[in-house]
């Protein structure tokens, strides 16, 4: 198998680590992008200029631009990019700062735009290239305390399924990886908390409850390399994909509800046409 060339961001741990080691591992180049480079020091030293670590703000427009065009020149070319860079902000929505709210959008949506614009000038001119989007269950589905972090991932499920249409012609893939809950950082040092309102504490203790009767045990990163791999090594790579067992249940049983509301008002719908 020919080696594949890499750049990912969000790398300092959870799936971005994971993924560039398990690249690494198998003799591909990975372009590793963190907000601190340090975490990247033992990767490094194993596998020496197979990893070029680049240290990247994602909300930053001119860097993330700098950054790609930084890897194309040191590897020249560019096989698989992920926009794995992001974070979740906890909060109801009536909760939710202004700047809560800005720096999600910022960070998860924004980060993966800039990211995705830099590289598809090379991708197109090579005439090949995948495009990873590190969605969620989050980016179909939507659950209380996490609204702001749904509304990113649905912003990104958007323009991602768009972008797939645009660049098709050019041999260019994308897919939106939507994992379960994993045993990352995602929900405890990397998140982020509102400031709670009195009058949602009773609502705060049944989002929590909701979210603890699922029941599903967290996935392990490590063993979602294996199944990234696939991805990117298949030849018709999906649109979207799940990670974890337990998403297949919560879209199933959420877009069922929303075709039987339709169905259910589609007189109304007819109505309003005219």
């Amino acid at each position: 198998m020919t080696e594949k060339v890499w750049f990912i961001t969000g790398t300092s741990r959870g799936f971005g680590y994971e993924w560039a080691s398990a690249a690494l591992e198998r003799g591909d180049r990975v372009a590793a992008t963190a907000r601190n480079v340090s975490s990247l020091e033992n990767l490094v030293a194993k596998y020496g200029d197979s990893i070029l670590p680049i240290e990247l703000d994602v909300t930053d427009h001119d860097a993330d631009f700098a950054a790609v065009k930084q890897a194309h020149e040191k590897f020249g070319r560019l096989d698989v990019v992920v926009n794995n860079a992001g974070y979740g902000q906890f909060g109801f929505i009536e909760e939710l700062t202004e700047t809560e709210a800005r720096d999600q959008i910022e960070t998860n949506v924004f980060g993966a735009l800039w990211i995705t614009q830099a590289a598809l000038p090379f991708l197109r001119a090579q005439g090949f290239g995948h495009i990873i989007q590190v969605s969620s269950i989050g980016g179909i589905s939507a659950f209380g305390n996490i609204g702001i972090y749904n509304a990113s991932k649905w912003a990104l499920e958007g323009f991602s399924q768009a972008l797939q249409q645009e660049v098709a012609s050019f041999g260019i893939h994308v897919t939106l990886v939507e994992p379960a809950a994993f045993s990352t950082d995602w929900g405890g040092a990397s998140a982020k908390h509102a400031t709670a309102l009195p009058d949602y504490e009773e609502a705060h203790a049944e989002a929590q409850r909701i979210r603890a009767s699922r029941g599903a045990t967290p996935g392990n990163p490590n063993a979602s390399a294996a199944a990234i791999l696939k991805v990117v090594d298949a030849d018709e790579p999906p649109l979207r994909v799940f990670f974890g067992t337990g998403p297949i249940s919560i879209a199933k049983a959420d877009y069922e509800s929303r075709i039987a509301t339709w169905e259910k008002w589609n007189d109304v719908s007819v109505l309003a046409q005219g």
